[in-house]
C-alpha cells in the first residue's frame, strides 16, 4: 500500500529520509487523481525497499501541497535525498512513471 505523506511526517520521510521518495498530491474530489491512483499504488509495491512510494492529500495537507508549489492535481514530484529532481503535472501512464523513478535511482 502506498505511504500517507502528511504536513507532520513530510519533513522526515521524505527530505530528511536518504535514497528516492515519489509523492503523488492528489484530493478525493479530483477524478485525473482517481486515474492514477491505482497505478501509485502499483509502484509502491513495485518498489518496495527501493523507493518510499506514496501520496499527500491536498485537502489535509496544506502546508506541503503550498510549500512546492503544487497548484494543479495529480502533481507528482520525485525526491532524491530529499531533493526534487522530477515533476510531472496531470495523468500519466505506469512506464513513463517507471522511466523517471529508474533515473532517480540510478
Amino acid at each position: 500500500m502506498a505511504f500517507e505523506f502528511t504536513d507532520g511526517n513530510f519533513q522526515e520521510t521524505a527530505i530528511d529520509k536518504k535514497g528516492v521518495a515519489v509523492v503523488d498530491f492528489w484530493a478525493e474530489w479530483c477524478g485525473p487523481c482517481r486515474m492514477i491512483g491505482p497505478i501509485i499504488e502499483e509502484l509502491s509495491t513495485d518498489y518496495e525497499g527501493k523507493a518510499t512510494i506514496g501520496k499527500v492529500n491536498v485537502d489535509n495537507n496544506p502546508e506541503v501541497s503550498f510549500k512546492y508549489g503544487v497548484r494543479s492535481i495529480p502533481t507528482i514530484l520525485i525526491l532524491k535525498d530529499g531533493e526534487v529532481v522530477d515533476k510531472h503535472v496531470g495523468v500519466t501512464t505506469k512506464q513513463a512513471l517507471m522511466e523517471k523513478i529508474d533515473a532517480a535511482l540510478n
